[in-house]
């Protein structure tokens, strides 16, 4: 066992590709500054590269990348940057230089490292983010029970609808042992939740108190949403607790762990718990009674009802008193209700896939993997693998799942179709009244949400890359002490209208044979390799038909920006899957990067405004485009 100069540790909510991503890139940016360092990953099979006590003690700082809780208590008196797991993954040689600057503050640095601290984080960590990690803990922890137990559930119906009921004629023991089974894992989902929830915000004494917490508001029915309440107000809870008895004698830390905690904890929180479950309860109640009171009124209305309900907490209070209903008139003879609510449970989930498929590189690959996922969980009846996404992005997503639901559920019922079972999804497609219609229903649903959800997340990527571009480059730029304009390199002779090229290739050719012949290069086919190189880490096509190469070089004489306008757009990978016809290349001397970010920050800022855009694709000419350049960079 050896020291490490760096430690971190890196966890994704659904910890399986950001989780290992981050570690690599972190492990990669230190390799390249000859320091030694050791990523602890909270994956979705538990804890690997634990950091050791020894370790901790020896390290110079630590890095805390992730979006769920790692303990952070473990490195009170150290210095911590606590960030989410995309910087770990993008900023890697920032975040280690900021540690090794010596300039980062320590966490916690008058309280001594114990299990039971807890509070609000390292002091880089915003409350939001801080809450934020705190749910994706209880989710992430959450989703394997409500996959296992929904897909044990479904499979219980391929043998009939009834076939788990022992007093069926269609009894079949092994089915019963299915729905059972996944019963069980479905029903620990609310409890699982709280708890984890509760133990990122008070570590081991909040877990305890959470499973607790978590059973009352699964059996008072408050569902997801209970389990997110009781996660939060059991962790503050029990974080309160903790300050009030720090004043105790040490000698007394046992009896705190073992009798105050656990007793006063499950005094306060279970009483405020089950008072808190009586209203919700009856909200739950009364929205069963209103959708009774509309099944037999227009199907439009009353799909957009079921729809909206059913997609706003996916699997929660709202949602399920939807799903109650449907299950309630089942027993009555009435198969039409159930078949809506169904239609606007399956669509979210397929959305979330729809939208992954649709927007490509604009998710993440761990948002990838959990979207292709989610045509398996909903084609099953699935609902909740569409939380991690609306948790994100909840006033964006949550709306759009709900015109999906709202889409599948009123052509259900303009459709006419019954659905007898009330779960299982596709599975129990053989029992479905015009099956046909209904799927296609669902899925009209669900590429309506995620087209809406891909479109949104581009225009997101996009303006957060010419955003965070645009603020580094202007921080760079204020601390140089030479500071360099675009002007400064922007030519008129450097400026192409009316450019033939067939493809990205060709483009690049072109640009290397302006490079030479201007002087700007000696090397045609290094500056190729250096664009291709670049292209290789991600696309540089942005959105409306625009593209910003560049490449550092040491053929490069003197740092030069060339634009093309093309004739015919070309492919580019671009975020919204459009053809770029202007190119805005950058070529910049080795050893001179801080340069080209400063001009990328210019160009990020003007690519900003629409009216600039508009303007530079309606400029005829070389001269136009230049003098739209002058006009506007200062």
């Amino acid at each position: 066992m050896g020291t490490y100069r760096i430690i971190a540790a890196t966890g994704c909510p659904t910890g399986i590709a950001h989780t290992y991503m981050a570690q690599e890139a972190l492990e990669e940016a230190a390799k390249k500054r000859g320091i030694s360092i050791k990523v602890e990953t909270h994956g979705q099979e538990g804890i690997k590269n634990t950091l050791t006590d020894e370790e901790i003690e020896a390290a110079e700082g630590v890095i805390i990348a992730a979006d769920k809780d790692v303990n952070a208590d473990r490195f009170i008196g150290k210095p911590v940057i606590n960030v989410s797991v995309s910087k770990g993954i993008k900023e890697p040689d920032k975040l280690i230089d900021e540690i090794l600057s010596g300039n980062v503050p320590k966490y916690k640095e008058d309280q001594e490292r114990t299990q039971y601290q807890s509070g609000k984080g390292s002091q880089t960590l915003s409350f939001w983010h801080s809450i934020y990690v705190s749910l994706m803990n209880g989710v992430s922890h959450m989703l394997p029970l409500v996959v296992a137990g929904g897909v044990m559930v479904a499979l219980s119906f391929m043998f009939g609808i009834n076939s788990a009921d022992p007093k069926s004629p269609e009894y079949n023991q092994f089915a019963y042992y299915l729905k059972t089974i996944g019963g069980v894992s479905m029903n620990l989902m609310v409890p699982v939740l709280c708890a984890y929830i509760a133990e990122s915000i008070a570590k081991r004494p909040g877990l305890i108190i959470g499973f607790i917490v978590g059973m009352i508001a699964f059996m008072n029915g408050t569902g997801f949403l209970g389990g997110i309440v009781g996660g939060f107000l059991t962790g503050y809870i029990m974080v309160g607790l903790a300050h009030l008895l720090k004043g105790l004698p040490k000698q007394l830390d046992g009896l705190k762990a073992i009798f105050l905690f656990p007793v006063l904890g499950i005094f306060i929180t279970g009483f405020a718990m089950w008072f808190l479950s009586a209203p919700m309860e009856s909200i739950n109640k009364g929205m069963m009674s209103f959708l009774s009171s509309v099944q037999d009124s227009s199907p439009i209305l009353l799909g957009l009802i079921v729809g909206c309900m059913s997609a706003f907490d996916m699997g929660g209070p709202i949602n399920k008193a939807a799903y109650v209903t449907g299950t309630a008139l089942l027993a009555q003879g009435n198969y039409f209700f159930m078949a809506g609510v169904s239609a606007a449970c399956i669509s979210p989930p397929l959305a979330t896939g729809f939208a992954v498929l649709f927007g490509g590189k604009a998710y993440s690959a761990s948002d990838r993997s959990a979207g292709y996922v989610n045509f398996l969980l909903g084609s099953t009846h699935i609902t909740e693998g569409a939380i991690p996404f609306a948790a994100k992005k909840p006033i964006k997503v949550i709306p759009i799942l709900m015109l999906g639901s709202s889409i599948a559920a009123i052509l259900t019922y303009l459709f006419k179709v019954q659905v007898p079972a009330p779960h299982g999804g596709f599975i129990v497609l053989p029992i479905v009244t015009h099956a046909f219609l209904w799927v296609f229903a669902i899925l009209v649903g669900a590429i309506v949400s995620g087209f809406l959800m891909s479109w949104d997340q581009k225009r997101t990527v996009a303006k957060e890359q010419l955003s965070q571009q645009a603020i580094q480059q202007t921080q760079e730029k204020q601390e140089s002490s030479e500071p360099i304009n675009l002007d400064s390199i922007l030519d008129i002779n450097n400026i192409y209208s009316n450019v033939d090229a067939a493809s990205q290739e060709e483009v690049f050719q072109k640009l290397a044979e302006i490079a030479k012949e201007k002087n700007i290069s000696s090397d045609k086919s290094k500056v190729i390799e250096g664009f291709m190189a670049r292209e290789k880490l991600s696309t540089t096509g942005m959105e409306q038909g625009i593209a910003i190469p560049h490449t550092e070089l040491d053929s490069i004489s003197k740092a030069s920006i060339v634009i093309l306008k093309l004739n015919q757009g070309v492919d580019w990978n671009a975020l919204d899957g459009k053809p770029t016809n202007i190119v805005i290349a950058m070529f910049i001397s080795k050893g001179k990067g801080k340069d080209h970010l400063r001009y990328l920050s210019d160009i990020s800022k003007l690519l900003i405004h629409q009216e600039f855009i508009n303007q530079l694709h309606e400029a005829n000419s070389s001269e136009e485009i230049y003098q739209l350049f002058m006009k506007n960079i200062h």
